[in-house]
């Protein structure tokens, strides 16, 4: 990504608009705060910039077994951001000894001298620094010491919930909540795998699968069930709809563990080692077991034709 640069190669121009934090999803409420940022840079003929970090400063401040589930990684967001219009996306490598900075150090030292600011745009909520100590009011207290202007921008609400990486993970994770998760993004949520072998069992009741590997295991995978997908084949510039089923096929209860196979419609060629881009359309059902394989057989054919009717 042409857009993505890390702190050490960026270039200090004091004409920038830029916007500080993690980012993860680039949902709504994200972009509300970049299309400031992108505006704000056009009408000031400066360059537009968003600063973030890697890997996600929760994994350093409160590391657990298995780290925080993002919904995009790195690259993701900076394809979004491009998109969206922003210049670049500056990239912090995030270490404890960077956690201990004062927000006061963070602006001046970062922000101020490496980087270059005219105006800062900010959520409503954001806190940053060592501690989370920096505010609103202490970031308006700096800008007034060194010279640049300061643009909070307020909640963004979808369904009257004010949207946030916290909930849209939860929507994925705990409800399987497809429609509202890509209402609080503004896109359908995706995840990238390559195809890897299987056991070969679709073949045998008439719907083959392609069994996934994701290609970031750090990736939030959406609840057990069966979604309806659209799939993008690495070098085809062919869409196809796909059944996806997610967790531990329990008809055939020898299985122990979370698989991810997706049954592409109208494609039937082999793809072992390819990769595929799933975009979440809806959550068709749960997971449950079938008393022997004609039930399941006869479930899976209702299930994709609730797959096809999907606009």
């Amino acid at each position: 990504m042409e857009n993505l640069v890390y702190l050490s190669e960026v270039e200090k121009n004091p004409n920038t608009v830029l916007t500080v934090g993690s980012f993860d999803g680039v949902h709504a409420g994200h972009r509300s705060i970049i299309q400031t940022v992108v505006k704000k840079a056009a009408n000031h003929g400066a360059r537009s910039i968003l600063v973030t970090f890697d890997p996600h400063p929760r994994d350093i401040i409160n590391p657990g077994k298995d780290g925080i589930q993002l919904l995009t990684t790195l690259e993701e967001r900076a394809g979004i951001l491009n998109e969206l219009g922003i210049d670049q996306m500056v990239v912090i490598p995030f270490t404890r000894d960077f956690s201990l900075l004062t927000s006061e150090q963070f602006i001046r030292d970062i922000i101020w001298q490496k980087i270059g600011v005219r105006e800062f745009v900010i959520g409503y909520d954001h806190q940053f620094g060592r501690n989370r100590e920096g505010t609103i009011y202490s970031l308006r207290q700096m800008s007034a010491q060194l010279g640049f202007d300061v643009h909070v921008v307020e909640a963004h609400e979808v369904q009257h919930v004010t949207v946030s990486s916290t909930i849209v993970r939860r929507k994925l994770q705990d409800e399987g909540d497809i429609i509202l998760a890509r209402e609080f993004l503004g896109r359908p949520y995706q995840l990238r795998g390559t195809v890897i072998h299987g056991d070969k069992r679709g073949r045998t009741i008439g719907y083959p699968t392609a069994n996934i590997k994701p290609a970031e295991k750090r990736k939030i995978i959406p609840k057990n069930g069966v979604y309806a997908v659209n799939v993008r084949i690495e070098g085809s510039a062919n869409e196809y709809r796909g059944m996806m089923n997610i967790g531990f096929r329990p008809t055939f209860k020898e299985e122990d563990l979370r698989t991810l196979e997706v049954h592409i419609m109208g494609f039937n060629e082999e793809i072992y080692g390819k990769t595929l881009t799933l975009s979440f359309l809806r959550r068709i059902r749960d997971e449950q077991p079938f008393n022997g394989i004609d039930a399941l057989r006869e479930q899976l054919h209702i299930d994709r034709q609730a797959c096809l009717e999907i606009d």
